[in-house]
């Protein structure tokens, strides 16, 4: 990790350099300035890179952790360097030149922590930079977590073998760990001096055994291992709880989205009026060819308007260009792919999204957001809530324009019970991970769909 934040100083200085040769204001500066430049920025680095350095090092990290990594680190460096330069220089023009050095810094610095990336990854796949485990127990919930760490070599993790007090596979029917190497009892681990327990433990026991559990975390302590307990299977109650607390107890909950902060809230709601304002504005533009090409294809109204399921449950009405002739199925049979109800140039909007652009609306009058789980229309949201436990819970927030489950390969009709479980699955994960750089990506992948046809999208 030390020698990547070196890179970063190393880079920002090549940067700095590099601009000053091709950016004209900067040849107006003295030697003396440059140099007060150049400390303060990289002054201002070293302070960014206390709270935002690197995460590459880490085992499970994504391009998105990547990408959001690099932009907190650059725009508070940008941010502090500039606090500095209008405190200590202040007769200097200073702002051009932060901006251009922190706009290059940051792309560049993308470009080079996806090559570190890379390179970590071949490291551990030739067994450099692995973490090695040892595993207590032989529950099937432990065998999950030796899947996991197996299932992407680029993690690096090597696990050494097991312990447990029978070394039988009886209760194992897939016989899993057959695969991993038993090292003995939990009772010779506990007693035999200097056994090699590797950099972290897992421990799969029942609670019951509150002692044994402790006694291999001192254990761990000793050796400096990191312990972790996984609960047993049967242990388990099958909901994927988050911890909260009231005052100093402590409870778990179902489902917790980080929307019910009230800033993340604000912060989202801003981002939907700004880009519902700009999506109007480009729908005024477009309005009169839609309506002029609508009326002559399909006589009737230009907008279809429609009751959808929103937040907490609620019925609003949901806006739209009407894509299909005008027809008395259109709140009850889904389209399908070669619907005879869509007129040709319904049917192009429909392929290019452009029928959903009067949603903005909905989305400046606060009843939908940009991003968020797809409303659907009474008959289903009844049919669903059925058939599907965790239907309802996609509505513990706004529904949207776009979503996960449409960027990830679930839109259009759902001919199967399975393909609107795996949307619900996913809509969930998204109210459970949201955050800002989770939208703009879906609201990307969006775009990107508008270019690159989507074979769902009829």
């Amino acid at each position: 990790m030390w020698l990547v934040i070196v890179g970063d100083f190393v880079l920002l200085s090549m940067v700095i350099f590099a601009i000053r040769k091709l950016q004209t204001g900067f040849l107006t500066w003295q030697w003396s300035q440059l140099r007060m430049f150049f400390i303060i920025s990289n002054t201002a680095l070293l302070i960014s890179e206390w709270k935002f350095h690197t995460s590459i090092h880490q085992r499970v990290v994504s391009a998105a952790d990547i990408l959001r990594g690099s932009f907190m680190l650059t725009a508070t460096q940008a941010l502090i360097a500039y606090m500095l330069m209008r405190h200590i220089l202040y007769w200097m023009a200073a702002g051009r030149a932060v901006l251009y050095t922190s706009v290059t810094f940051f792309v560049l610095l993308v470009l080079l922590r996806l090559l570190e990336r890379i390179i970590v990854k071949r490291m551990r796949r030739m067994g450099h930079n692995t973490r090695t485990v040892t595993l207590v127990g032989a529950d099937e919930e432990l065998w999950k977590v030796y899947e996991q760490m197996l299932e992407d070599p680029t993690t690096g993790y090597r696990v050494q073998g097991y312990y447990a007090n029978v070394n039988d596979n009886d209760n194992q029917n897939d016989n899993q760990n057959q695969n991993v190497k038993w090292l003995g009892t939990i009772d010779e681990l506990l007693n035999a001096e200097g056994q090699e327990l590797g950099d972290e433990m897992y421990v799969c026991l029942s609670r019951r055994e509150g002692e044994t559990i402790r006694a291999l975390s001192q254990l761990c302590d000793r050796q400096v291992t990191k312990f972790y307990y996984v609960p047993l299977s049967v242990e388990s109650i099958g909901l994927k709880l988050k911890r909260e607390y009231i005052n100093d107890i402590e409870v778990f909950t179902t489902h917790e989205s980080p929307l019910e902060n009230p800033l993340n809230k604000v912060v989202k709601r801003v981002l939907d009026i700004v880009v519902a304002v700009t999506a109007l504005i480009v729908t005024g533009l477009l309005f009169p060819f839609v309506y002029l090409i609508t009326k002559i294809q399909s006589p009737g109204p230009i907008f279809f308007k429609q009751l959808r399921t929103g937040m907490d449950g609620k019925d609003f009405v949901c806006y739209k260009f009407r894509s299909m002739h005008v027809n008395e199925k259109s709140d009850s049979l889904q389209a399908t792919k070669d619907d005879p109800r869509k007129f040709p140039f319904g049917d192009f909007m429909r392929k290019s999204n452009i029928d959903e652009l009067p949603q903005f609306w909905n989305v400046l009058i606060g009843n939908m957001s940009v991003v968020g789980p797809r409303p659907h229309m009474l008959l289903h949201t009844d049919m669903y809530s059925r058939q599907i436990g965790e239907y309802m819970v996609r509505h513990f927030v706004k529904p949207g324009i776009t979503g996960w489950a449409q960027v990830t390969g679930f839109r259009g009709e759902t001919k199967e019970l399975w393909q609107m479980e795996e949307r619900v699955r996913r809509d969930i994960w998204y109210i459970e991970n949201w955050s800002v750089w989770l939208d703009l990506r879906i609201v990307w992948m969006t775009v990107k769909s508008i270019f690159m046809h989507d074979e769902h999208a009829y």
